[in-house]
């Protein structure tokens, strides 16, 4: 399969870089520049800086972002974050102010004078202050969330041994990874290992997918040390009907990478993963605000074009203007998917759900206009805008065609990892319609396994570029 320009950025928004984290980012800086308004505030007794004390802070909170990445300011903390978190909060922020002050000192601006050093000098202090207060008070809040039980996903443990104690009980203390063991399922009967009540035997593997309906799981991690790639095939088998993320924990790099497998830490815990959504933490915000916001501008504008398909819709046969489908989407949640109807509304009265192929006479003249052309898939933007579907992503299919393909076609339930798309990687290749399943799923499932904002642009380009006709679309 020929490589995208998503692979290039894959890493921009890798996984379980963590809502958390981000959001300490942003508080970060946010005291900082209320750190330097105070500071000003306080020596020169007026609310609105001036455009050389906003060029200094500038350049301070760009310091700032700069000197805390390289001192490892948001490496992976646990709920005793103040620990050692002084120290290099202390060395980066003072990295900055001496770069601002050198940067300040060789061009020789002219408000450095007078007063001006002691607002830098009160700026720093504050800062430190505020940054340490924000960060406590950021801690204190993610244990409460999690102590309610709060923004949480929910992990199972696959095989109990030191390292699968050791995993759960490091991401039990992670308030900020937002995940917590629930349990563990193991074959194995008398289990000499210790195990406290806060991680109970769930059942025995042959009951996983049982579990993980059950309990609402998220996440399922294999801790077997020395079988873990076998062991991790035979829960992906167990699992293969349902959308739920499996990773592979590993304890040393003795397993080679390959096209299927990737390399990720979560909470500081190595781990392989096997099959895992990309929607986590802020790629799943990211892509959420990408979808609206472009749906609602498109919407905008193509709504006079809209209102004219929908006029001819109700001029050529009569009935409602949407055709209106259930569709399996991510989670395998169905919805109602809509189009602009392009058959008569008892054309599948005696058939039932059928698969559209070449040569087929059931749409009406204007309605074949529409599939041809792709149009009759506009008001998906309404899907989009609602939240059930996004811009880019897998098709969705009838729930009638879902209970078929899943034992035909192999991880086929894999698309629903993510949510389903108007149009997708599969699409812009050729694969639509009356083609290859298992090429088309091949397709999805490189897409889920790549995605990144950049990779999303690249199909919509492509979808654009290529047109909306299909010689598969009828």
């Amino acid at each position: 399969m020929p490589p995208s320009v998503g692979n290039i950025f894959n890493g921009l928004f890798k996984q379980y870089g963590h809502t958390a984290i981000l959001l300490l980012r942003f508080i970060d800086i946010a005291m900082l520049f209320f750190a330097a308004w105070t500071a000003y505030y306080f020596w020169h007794g007026q609310f609105v800086i001036d455009t050389y004390h906003r060029i200094v802070i500038a350049l301070g909170i760009l310091g700032a972002i700069i000197f805390f990445e390289i001192g490892q300011v948001y490496r992976p903390w646990h709920n005793d974050v103040m620990r050692g978190e002084i120290a290099r909060i202390v060395r980066a922020w003072a990295s900055a102010l001496v770069s601002v002050i050198s940067i300040v000192a060789l061009v020789r601006l002219q408000f450095w004078f007078g007063s001006s050093y002691r607002w830098i000098a009160t700026w720093g202090g504050l800062g430190l202050v505020y940054v340490l207060i924000a960060r406590s008070l950021f801690s204190h809040l993610l244990r409460w969330l999690r102590a309610h039980g709060l923004s949480q996903g929910r992990v199972v443990m696959v095989g109990l041994n030191q390292m699968a104690i050791a995993a759960s009980r490091q991401l039990n203390q992670s308030s900020w990874a937002g995940l917590h063991v629930i349990g563990y399922v193991d074959d194995q009967s008398g289990n000499p290992i210790p195990v406290d009540d806060s991680l109970p035997c769930l059942g025995k593997l042959d009951d996983l997918a049982a579990i993980v309906t059950r309990e609402a799981v998220d996440e399922v991690w294999v801790a077997f040390p020395l079988e873990g790639v076998s062991q991790a095939e035979r829960v992906q088998h167990e699992l293969r009907h349902l959308p739920v993320s499996i990773r592979l924990v590993i304890d040393c790099f003795a397993f080679k990478q390959s096209k299927f497998l990737s390399l990720n830490t979560v909470a500081g815990i190595p781990t392989l993963d096997v099959s895992v959504s990309p929607l986590h933490g802020v790629n799943r915000y990211v892509k959420e605000l990408e979808d609206r916001l472009f749906a609602f501008i498109i919407l905008t504008l193509i709504s006079p074009l809209m209102l004219l398909i929908a006029l001819g819709v109700k001029l050529s046969s009569r009935g409602p203007v949407f055709y209106r489908q259930e569709r399996v989407g991510w989670n395998n949640r169905k919805f109602t998917i809509l189009k602009f109807r392009s058959m008569p509304v008892d054309a599948e009265s005696k058939t039932g759900a059928v698969w559209a192929k070449a040569g087929e006479n059931r749409a009406t003249r204007f309605g074949s206009f529409l599939r041809k052309t792709s149009l009759d898939e506009l008001p998906q933007l309404i899907n989009v805008l609602m939240g059930d579907m996004s811009l880019v992503g897998p098709r969705p299919e009838r729930p009638d065609f879902v209970e078929v393909f899943k034992e035909q076609v192999p991880n086929y339930m894999k698309k629903h990892m993510v949510k389903a798309g108007m149009t997708g990687w599969a699409q812009v290749n050729g694969w639509r319609g009356d083609t290859d399943l298992n090429r088309r799923i091949e397709h999805d499932l490189y897409y889920i396994q790549h995605w990144s904002i950049w990779f999303d642009l690249e199909i919509a380009l492509r979808t654009l570029v290529s047109g909306f006709i299909n010689k598969n679309a009828y």
